[in-house]
């Protein structure tokens, strides 16, 4: 396959050793004692991978499935099949969203064990979790409204918003903090943890560098690119910048030969070659930015530079949020600026 013909089919280039997954409530083991299961989400991303980790007498789960029927009633098929009825003894979740932490509150209280996790990650997940019910902040009309969000994508926006913690089994209130570089002993292996930035804010990946095996989370993901978008909460952020930072420092710390169990598609190996992948989408993504924004642009008006995919009311948001992000890592650069009008309208200009 030639190098133009790989940039336009990500992860076309990378060895991937299962050519099927494993049913609802059933597993495929990818190596002694580590057991690959997968949940259905409620979305147009409609699957997350999950994995079941021998430890003892029972298993560590490294995350969870989002907060549903069907999800607590694919875990009782697991409790009864694979997992043999042995207990879980902790549960670890890569990071905040809704996909991966949504069942660790109902495992952890069914099992009486510990929740695992980054700070920064699990006081964030709370934070947003307390916003269910709540009405949506000025701060935020705000921040959409001075993006370009017109009245009815505005609407949708205060209509929604405290959504994130209906997908979230209710947290403990006290978790075991996680942290770069410690080094975890489940069952015969250690895992040492990875910490990456950007698409969440302390995303926490799992290495054993014995056997050569690396728990990605959505900090490496084969076919897709995890989205990577700024929020009102901290609208100076420069997330995309602290992605591709990330995807460097893997890049260079992880051989391509490591079998990577990333949180959706399949396990893959060719780590190296899929983050410069990633790092290449985005710089790409920036570059289109500057030559579009030789004419000053809004948020909502960048699309076409970013993204192949049609964007519609389902994504409108996060395409907005990615936009966002982008903008604001070419800011940091120096390479554009950014005025309001005096319907306070943000306009994009590349310098």
């Amino acid at each position: 396959m030639s190098e133009a013909e790989a940039s336009t089919r990500p992860g076309r280039n990378l060895d991937y050793p299962w050519q099927t997954y494993p049913d609802l409530g059933q597993s495929i083991e990818v190596a002694p004692g580590l057991l690959w299961v997968r949940m259905r989400l409620p979305m147009q991303l409609n699957h997350i991978n999950l994995w079941l980790l021998e430890d003892g007498d029972g298993w560590t789960v490294v995350d969870t499935g989002i907060r549903d029927e069907p999800t607590a009633d694919a875990w009782k098929l697991l409790f009864a099949g694979p997992m043999k009825g042995r207990p879980v003894k902790r549960v670890i979740v890569t990071h905040l969203h809704p996909d991966h932490v949504g069942m660790a509150g109902w495992l952890v209280r069914r099992f009486g064990v510990q929740l695992w996790m980054t700070r920064t990650d699990y006081l964030m997940c709370r934070n947003l979790v307390a916003d269910t019910g709540q009405e949506a902040p000025e701060e935020g009309m705000r921040f959409y409204r001075a993006a370009g969000f017109p009245d009815d994508a505005l609407e949708a926006y205060r209509t929604r918003f405290g959504g994130f913690g209906r997908g979230v089994y209710h947290l403990p209130n006290s978790y075991r903090r996680i942290e770069e570089g410690e080094r975890i002993p489940i069952g015969n292996r250690i895992w040492e943890v990875v910490i990456g930035r950007g698409h969440a804010p302390e995303h926490a990946c799992l290495w054993c560098r014995e056997d050569n095996i690396f728990i990605s989370g959505d900090q490496i993901l084969p076919k897709i690119s995890s989205n990577v978008s700024l929020f009102p909460t901290e609208p100076d952020a420069n997330p995309l910048q602290d992605w591709i930072d990330s995807c460097v420092k893997l890049r260079d710390m992880l051989p391509g030969s490591m079998l990577v169990l990333p949180s959706h598609n399949e396990p893959f190996r060719g780590a190296p070659l899929r983050l410069q992948e990633l790092i290449d989408g985005h710089e790409s993504g920036l570059e289109k930015l500057l030559t579009l924004c030789e004419t000053p642009k809004r948020a909502v008006d960048v699309f076409p530079a970013l993204f192949r995919a049609k964007i519609t009311s389902g994504n409108f948001g996060m395409a907005t949020g990615e936009s966002l992000a982008h903008l604001n890592c070419l800011r940091a650069r120096g390479r554009i600026e950014r005025n309001a009008d005096s319907d306070g309208i943000d306009w994009y200009k590349t310098i």
